[in-house]
This record gives structure tokens, C-alpha cells and sequence, in this order.
């Protein structure tokens, strides 16, 4: 089975002992996306800002492997605070217009103390 790292420089680099995604055959699986900005390291403020620039990055690494956001089939989200979860959903809706089947949880903390985090699986 054909199968490849993907990695860019327009989304972060990963902070752990992981990839940013991996192509298996005609599948992208994208490592959870944090609101980093590539380009200066910073986090923006706020739930709205902090999905986009989650989303944007999970865009990013779409691209390094070949594929657009309508390839995504499958996201999960983690939320910080629940209570994020319509403005969460407001910008995310921006990007994902395919309407990709999707988990969304809240979860105690995540990486960086940022307020979300994206994750996706695409079908080439």
C-alpha cells in the first residue's frame, strides 16, 4: 500500500512524536490542528479567531496533500467550553461546506491552553 508523510510549512509543525498527516492510498489523515499561526507562533484570542486559524491550518495540510476541504469525510472536534459550540460552529461551517460527517466533544484541556482543536480524514 502506497503511503506518505505530509508536511508543510503552512500549517504548524508538530509539537509531539507525530506527523502532520499521512496519505494511505487514496485517504489523508490529518493530525488535530491547534490555532497556531505558522507564520509568527502566535495564538489568536477567542473562539471565532481560534477556529479559524484551526481551520485554516487543517486547509493548509489539505492542500500539501493534494486534496480541498470538499475531500474531507470526517472531522473530530474537541471544544474546550461547550458553551463555544455555535460560534464554533459558525466559522467552522465556512470551511467545511460539504458538510463532512463529524464528532464534536468538550474536553478538559487542550494543548497550549488553546480553546479548540480540528482533526480530519479526506478521500482523495
Amino acid at each position: 500500500m502506497d503511503k506518505k508523510v505530509i508536511a508543510t510549512t503552512n500549517a504548524p509543525g508538530a509539537i509531539g512524536p507525530y506527523s502532520q498527516a499521512w496519505a494511505v492510498g487514496d485517504m489523508v489523515f490529518a493530525s488535530g490542528q491547534i490555532p497556531v499561526n505558522p507564520a509568527t507562533g502566535e495564538i489568536p484570542a477567542g473562539i471565532a479567531a481560534q477556529t479559524e486559524q484551526s481551520c485554516k491550518n487543517v486547509a493548509a495540510i489539505m492542500e500539501a496533500a493534494g486534496v480541498t476541504m470538499d475531500n474531507v469525510v470526517k472531522t473530530t472536534c474537541f471544544l474546550a467550553d461547550i458553551a463555544d459550540f455555535t460560534a464554533f460552529n459558525e466559522v467552522y461551517a465556512k470551511y467545511f461546506t460539504s458538510k463532512p460527517a463529524r464528532s464534536c466533544v468538550a474536553v478538559k484541556d487542550l494543548p497550549k491552553g488553546v480553546l479548540c482543536e480540528v482533526e480530519a480524514i479526506a478521500v482523495k
